[in-house]
């Protein structure tokens, strides 16, 4: 459904009138296209601590291989020209370990964010917090706390991110991810690269364009909304894709998976012996495994009649567990293979009418903690999505009043679109993501609501 007031907002008429009256101005994102795979302006990089701190080893040369060019440390202190603005900014304060090396965050970063460019993107670097220095722990967690205000006060379609890190190689993924349009709709994340038990090689793929060639990738949920966009990015990126979702869909199904030189498998996911289904469909083996089927069927808590609890809970949590587990003994998830999960911001911050589904999605929060350590020995990560409000068909049937509330509720002022989540989801199955483990990122343009 289309965002009337985002497009009313962009006309001199609406500037204005909502300039007078107060209303939040949301800016279009402008998202990943082949004609502009890139941000337009140069890159920034600076460092908390000054010239004497040498920071993140290896961080220019990742920095060079985002596409984007590197700007003169003079450029954006100055009235530059709107051409001349810088698309990104990275701030290296992985050195930051006192509350006066925090002053320097500041130092570097106060004079540029005014002429960052609408849509640019603003990425602090911070290291892990130390376990056994409290003075650096609490300096890199107040960056936490900087990221997450910066974000909602910096406008104009631009993100903010932490990645913390101790490798600058291990980050590449993530950095090209965050430093590019595929990013629009993820802002205030705190993403940790290398945590215990992960694996933090690398696997840079032999061509760039294709990230995910010579890969299988399998998408439940898949004949509409954003799993169909998820197995569109996939393929997009090379992966050969199996579509999954009920057999009563399978007319649209095969329709997805067609246009997309796929295969459609329509199953239940939550039929007993979904996993052995699928491992038959795929006896050469998985690389991607994608959860994103999942229901609703809300009801406050005294008026849910106990199937519409146990419907929910089955379809979205249950039958990810059994499926994964199967998957993972049978042996068809290989090496190196990549698990996303779907979580959602109501099982972050929970929602009125939805305890059945808040439960289900928080148990997928904890799947991904639990589990992700223990899958990094077999190289094989699991991270989640936590998407937030997504134009798709079941948000178009919201209420006006509700809908809007929801798309004016985050930082950016609108709500996401299903490629939004498709986008990071193929950022975690890359195959360079390997030191991305255990991290429920929100797709939900910095919500109000949760953390």
């Amino acid at each position: 459904m289309a965002d009337r007031y985002l497009h009313f907002t962009s006309t001199a008429p609406g500037r204005f009138l909502t300039s007078r009256l107060g209303l939040p101005q949301p800016a279009e994102l402008r998202r990943w296209s082949a004609e502009r795979p890139c941000l337009e302006g140069p890159l920034l990089h600076v460092t908390a601590g000054g010239p004497s701190l040498a920071g993140l080893p290896g961080l220019a040369e990742v920095l060079a291989r985002t596409g984007l060019k590197a700007a003169e440390p003079a450029e954006p202190t100055g009235p530059a020209a709107e051409g001349e603005r810088p698309a990104g900014v990275v701030l290296d304060a992985t050195g930051v370990v006192t509350v006066a090396g925090l002053a320097e965050v500041h130092g570097a970063l106060h004079p540029v964010v005014r002429s960052l460019s609408p849509g640019g993107r603003v990425v602090v670097l911070g290291a892990p917090l130390s376990d056994e220095d409290h003075h650096q722990a609490a300096a890199q967690q107040a960056l936490e706390g900087f990221v997450r205000s910066l974000g909602k006060e910096i406008g104009r379609g631009r993100t903010v991110q932490l990645v913390r890190t101790v490798s600058a190689t291990a980050a590449e993924s993530t950095l090209r991810f965050l430093l590019s349009p595929k990013s629009a709709y993820v802002s205030g994340q705190v993403i940790e690269i290398g945590g215990p038990g992960t694996d933090t090689g690398t696997a840079a793929p032999a061509n760039r364009d294709l990230p995910l060639a010579g890969r299988t990738a399998l998408v439940t949920g898949s004949a509409r909304g954003i799993g169909a966009s998820v197995a569109a990015t996939l393929a997009r990126d090379g992966a050969k894709v199996f579509c999954l979702d009920v057999p009563q869909s399978q007319a649209e199904l095969t329709r997805t998976a067609d246009s997309l030189g796929g295969t459609a498998l329509p199953l239940d996911i939550t039929a007993a012996d979904a996993a052995d289904r699928i491992a038959a469909a795929l006896p050469d083996g998985l690389d991607i495994l994608v959860h994103n089927a999942g229901i609703t069927r809300d009801r406050r808590l005294a008026n849910m009649a106990a199937d519409r609890w146990a419907s929910v809970l089955d379809v979205n949590l249950d039958s990810v567990l059994r499926t994964t587990d199967g998957l993972l003994k049978s042996g068809t998830l290989r090496p190196g293979g990549r698990i996303v999960a779907t979580a959602s911001i109501a099982g972050i911050a929970g929602n009125t009418g939805q305890t059945n589904y808040a439960a289900s999605k928080a148990g997928i929060i904890g799947l991904v903690r639990t589990l992700a350590p223990r899958l990094a020995e077999q190289h094989i990560t699991l991270n989640a999505v936590a998407p937030g409000f997504i134009e798709t068909r079941m948000t178009a049937a919201v209420p006006l009043f509700i809908r809007e509330a929801g798309r004016r509720m985050n930082s950016l002022g609108q709500g996401g679109l299903p490629v939004d989540v498709a986008e990071t989801t193929a950022w975690f199955a890359h195959p360079a993501s390997d030191g991305v483990n255990g991290q429920v990122v929100r797709v939900c343009g910095q919500s109000l609501l949760g953390a």
